[in-house]
């Protein structure tokens, strides 16, 4: 939690600071620097969009950016540990498991984080009542582990349609108050028409932005649990034949 919160922070700052960048403003006395306007950078453009889309209607298509990528990044991070430390665990428990040692093997399991280690230590607490009672304890605690890799894709999903939800939302009501001013002030010309929609249309264009931003993160989130749920099968397998030659052993 305090890892997410910390990520949840710098974003805001992030975003917080991009916001509220001023445009650069030659010195007293310079000649403009009409090159400089004429092109200005992405940042800038980014920024003018945002405004131009309105703030009560882009405002939420941002807040759903960062809650969706504040989410991905914290589960990258833990699967990516997960993942690293399958090998190093099954080389640290081998010798301790071939020499009858179990204690130690279930402190090395305990002092190891991720989800492999902890579905080991529950062999290990079970192995004393047989191979079956053992391998139903790795395959229930295997369950549960799944659960919590699982953890936070359907906020992500949940976002991913948000997303583009609140950006045609914006949109419809953005074309309502063009039309309701076409109403009221009788000016029908294409170009106050054509200027309206093309900036309601912006809310549109934030929402799929980060629809399919999000979208790429959730997909290699979803492709790092099913690497890390086949490192944690083949743990198993090889824990089970290591227990099984272990002199300790009950069959």
């Amino acid at each position: 939690m305090k890892k997410l919160l910390s990520i949840i922070t710098i974003l805001l700052l992030a975003l917080n600071t991009f916001a509220q960048t001023p445009p650069a403003t030659p010195p007293a006395g310079a000649a403009p620097a009409t090159e400089q306007v004429g092109n200005p950078g992405l940042h800038e453009v980014i920024k003018q969009r945002f405004i131009d889309g309105g703030l009560p209607f882009m405002t939420p298509i941002l807040i759903t950016l960062v809650l969706g990528l504040t989410i991905c990044i914290e589960r990258i991070i833990y699967l990516n540990r997960a993942h690293a430390s399958r090998r190093k665990l099954l080389a640290a428990l081998e010798p301790d498991i071939l020499a009858g040692n179990w204690e130690k093997a279930k402190e090395t399991c305990r002092n190891t984080r991720g989800p492999l280690a902890t579905m080991l230590l529950h062999g290990l607490e079970r192995s004393e009542y047989g191979a079956d009672v053992m391998e139903k304890s790795i395959i229930t605690s295997g369950n549960a582990q799944m659960n919590y890799l699982e953890r936070g894709l359907t906020w992500i999903s949940l976002f991913i349609s948000l997303a583009p939800i609140f950006g045609f939302f914006g949109t419809v009501i953005g074309i309502f108050m063009v039309f309701e001013n076409i109403e009221l002030t009788g000016d029908v010309s294409v170009s106050v028409v054509a200027g309206g929609m093309k900036v309601k249309l912006i809310n549109t264009i934030g929402g799929l932005i980060v629809a399919m931003v999000l979208q790429i993160f959730y997909n290699y989130v979803v492709a790092k649990i099913d690497s890390v749920v086949h490192d944690m099968e083949e743990g198993a397998i090889t824990f089970v034949d290591l227990m099984l030659k272990s002199p300790k052993f009950k069959n």
